[in-house]
C-alpha cells in the first residue's frame, strides 16, 4: 500500500489476513447484466454513519475506539446529503452504527428516515465479523476487555449486530433496512456459511460485505488514466450475487472516499472524475454500482456535496437509463 494506514488497517494490525482476492464460486455467480429483466442501470449512494480515522486530521485515531460517537459535523452532513438528495429525486441508504443512539439528540437521524431514505444496521460497535478471537472483533474490546468477558466470538458478534436492532426499534421506531459489515472483504462472505446464517436467523436477506481486490493508487505515483482503467474494470466483481444459504451479496463497488481520499490521497477533482467514469460505466453496462462513502470523510473532503450532485445529475440525465435505488431494491432484483 501507498498509505501506512487503510480501511483494513484492523485486519493487519490483528494480524488476520482473511481477505484474500479469490473468483466466485459455481453456486454464487454475479447476476449478469443480460440476465436481469430490468434493463435500467441501479446506482445507489450508499453513507456509513460512523466516525473515520485520520479525519478531520490525519493524527486522530482514537475514533477507532469511538466509532459511533459521531461529531457534529458528521451529523451536518448526513441530514444535508438526504436534504440535497432528495431534492434531487435521489435516494441514499444509510447503515448505522448502533452506539449512534446512545447520543442524546437523533432528530438528525429521524429526519432522515422521515425524508425517505433506508437505513440500515452497521453492528453496534463497528466489529469485525469475521473475526476468529474475541480480542480481534473490536479496537474498543482490546482497550476494554471486560465488556466482552466470557463471550464466544460468534456471542460477540450477534450480540452486537442483535443490539442495533433493538436500539433502531427503540429509539428510532423501527426496524434496520438491510446489513453492511464494517470493513470490506475482497470475497465478503465466501466460506463464512456461519455468518451468511447468522444474518439470515437475524431477519436479514442481503448483505453489503464484499469489496473487490484493488490497490491503494495515489495519482502521483502514476499516470491517472491507468489507476481509472483499472479500477473500472473491477467493477464486474462488484455485482450482486447469491450465496449458496440463499443471502444476497450486493457489493460496495471500488472505490470509496476510503480508498481515494484516506489510502491513496486523491484530490477532490480525480475523485469526481473517477466516479463519473464509474457512474457512466454501469449505466452503458446496464449494471449495478454502489456508492461507498463516509460522511465523517467526505465533510472534510467534500463539503460542498459535489459527489452526491454529480451522481443524481448522471442519473437524472441517463434518458431513463438508470435509476437510483435502495441496496433493497437492487436485492428485489437479484431474487
Amino acid at each position: 500500500m501507498n498509505s501506512p494506514l487503510s480501511r483494513r488497517l484492523f485486519l493487519e494490525q490483528s494480524g488476520l489476513a482473511l481477505m484474500v482476492a479469490g473468483g466466485l464460486s459455481a453456486f454464487s455467480r454475479p447476476l449478469a447484466a443480460a440476465e436481469s429483466p430490468a434493463k435500467k442501470a441501479q446506482i445507489a449512494i450508499t453513507l456509513d454513519l460512523e466516525m473515520s480515522r485520520m479525519y478531520p486530521t490525519r493524527d486522530e485515531m482514537e475514533w477507532d475506539f469511538q466509532k459511533g460517537n459521531l461529531n457534529d459535523e458528521t451529523k451536518a452532513y448526513s441530514l444535508k446529503a438526504a436534504q440535497i438528495a432528495s431534492e434531487s429525486g435521489g435516494l441514499i441508504h444509510y447503515f448505522c452504527v448502533g452506539r449512534v443512539l446512545e447520543q442524546e439528540n437523533i432528530d438528525w437521524l429521524k429526519e432522515i428516515h422521515e425524508l425517505g431514505h433506508p437505513i440500515g444496521n452497521h453492528t453496534y460497535d463497528h466489529v469485525y465479523v469475521l473475526a476468529k478471537k474475541p480480542e480481534e472483533t473490536q479496537f474498543r474490546f482490546q482497550r476494554s476487555p471486560w465488556l466482552i468477558e466470557g463471550m464466544t466470538t460468534e456471542q460477540i458478534i450477534r450480540t452486537n449486530i442483535r443490539k442495533t436492532t433493538l436500539a433502531m426499534e427503540q429509539r428510532l421506531g423501527f426496524k434496520p433496512n438491510g446489513f453492511r459489515t464494517p470493513g470490506g472483504f475482497y470475497t465478503g462472505l465466501e466460506g463464512r456459511e456461519d455468518i451468511q446464517q447468522m444474518l439470515l436467523d437475524e431477519g436479514f436477506s442481503w448483505v453489503s460485505s464484499k469489496y473487490p481486490s484493488t490497490k491503494s493508487y495515489n495519482p502521483a505515483d502514476m499516470p491517472k488514466q491507468d489507476i481509472f482503467d483499472e479500477l473500472i474494470a473491477t467493477q464486474e466483481a462488484a455485482q450482486p450475487f447469491v450465496y449458496p444459504t440463499g443471502l444476497i451479496e450486493i457489493p460496495m463497488s471500488p472505490t470509496g472516499d476510503v480508498g481515494a481520499f484516506r489510502s491513496g490521497f486523491w484530490n477532490r477533482d480525480a475523485f469526481l472524475e473517477y466516479v463519473e467514469l464509474a457512474v457512466n460505466w454501469a449505466i452503458e453496462n446496464q449494471a449495478v454500482f454502489d456508492f461507498l462513502a463516509h460522511p465523517s470523510i467526505m465533510y472534510v473532503e467534500d463539503p460542498n456535496f459535489e459527489t452526491i450532485k454529480l451522481i443524481c445529475d448522471l442519473v437524472n440525465n441517463s434518458n431513463g437509463k438508470a435509476e437510483i435505488v435502495s441496496l433493497s431494491t437492487i436485492a428485489e432484483r437479484v431474487q
